[in-house]
């Protein structure tokens, strides 16, 4: 059994992060617990999209924001674990959480859900030993633009990810082709027009039907049209697939503490990231409520309010809020570290 300390958040993404920083300000003990193996959540899967909406953050590449982000919500010294799958949330006593992982167990004061999206998966391409490609060019996520230089790029999917890479792509590749379903994209209407100002080929209303290789890499796909099966054979480089995400939420589905939902997924809670269970807070995408801030920044604002109903939860005689960090005493010798290193 595990020390107890003062919140247990479940999930190391962006909302997760800054509320083990808000909270640790706020000088809570806090424990992060995270299904990867790495801090920075969905973020993660798309490393070189440009992030234009966060307040006070020029735009800048999404690997480089996650960076920054993991840097201040390591600020206290969270105790991390990552790899850890949360099964169960159990209520003890007004101040005693046990959180259930498939490694261990943890006690808490309090408890903060920053689950996103859930468990989150790219659905596979559903063709039989599709699998063995994964190692050298059938992919489901883009870590790098670079990777697709003067190669010919087959993107299957109709989202709007699907229609950002292949934009994202085409100045580096010597070709790129994007495969839809559909008769239309489902994917931003201005997105998929800008997809002619840089030669992308569209093609509607085909499927891939088969992978043709060599060895261990894909060298022609087979693909099909959905109405008439016509065949037609596309050489290929690399293969991206976006057919969507699997998003797991058995943890609200089965744990022992019972959350109100919305549309059978999110948890349905307040604006100021409570819920219906006393000292449970739910923070980022996995929060629903009518006033919801559908963006990356929401989750920041989310995450203070969660951290100060958590100190007030703990301690009824605290202040609601923190201060700020301008005028934070916890602050005083860390800036002046700053500033040396500046000099």
């Amino acid at each position: 059994m595990s020390q107890l300390l003062d919140i247990t958040i479940i999930g190391g993404g962006p909302a997760g992060l800054y509320t083990a920083f808000y909270a640790g300000l706020r000088g809570m003990k806090v424990r992060i617990i995270e299904y990867q193996d790495k801090l920075g959540g969905k973020v993660n899967l798309y490393p070189e999209k440009i992030v234009w909406d966060i307040g006070g953050i020029a735009p800048k590449p999404a690997g480089e924001i996650v960076e920054d982000m993991i840097t201040q919500g390591l600020t206290f010294e969270p105790d991390v674990h990552l790899s850890e799958k949360v099964i169960n949330i159990t209520k003890k006593d007004e101040q005693l959480f046990e959180v259930t992982t498939d490694k261990s167990r943890y006690l808490s004061r309090s408890v903060i859900i920053a689950i996103g999206s859930g468990i989150i998966s790219p659905m596979k391409l559903a063709i039989e030993g599709a699998e063995r490609y994964e190692v050298s060019n059938l992919h489901y996520v883009v870590p790098s633009l670079s990777r697709f230089k003067d190669r010919r790029v087959l993107i299957s999917g109709g989202g709007n990810a699907a229609v950002d890479w292949a934009y994202a792509i085409a100045p580096f590749a010597a070709h790129v082709s994007i495969l839809c379903r559909k008769d239309d994209f489902k994917g931003h209407e201005e997105m998929v027009r800008k997809l002619d100002d840089r030669s992308v080929e569209k093609i509607m209303s085909h499927s891939i039907h088969s992978l043709q290789a060599e060895g261990d890499a894909i060298e022609s796909v087979i693909i099909q049209h959905c109405r008439t099966r016509e065949p037609r054979e596309i050489a290929v480089d690399d293969v991206i697939i976006n057919h969507g995400f699997h998003m797991e939420s058995d943890l609200l589905d089965q744990c022992d503490i019972k959350l109100e939902r919305q549309d059978n997924f999110y948890i349905k809670g307040h604006a100021d990231s409570s819920t219906q269970v006393a000292g449970v807070y739910a923070v980022g995408d996995i929060l629903s409520h009518d006033s919801k801030v559908q963006l990356m920044a929401g989750c920041f604002h989310d995450a203070a309010n969660a951290a100060n109903l958590a100190k007030t939860y703990i301690d009824p005689t605290a202040n609601d809020a923190g201060t700020v960090s301008s005028h934070n005493e916890v602050f005083k010798e860390k800036n002046e570290e700053l500033l040396s290193n500046m000099l």
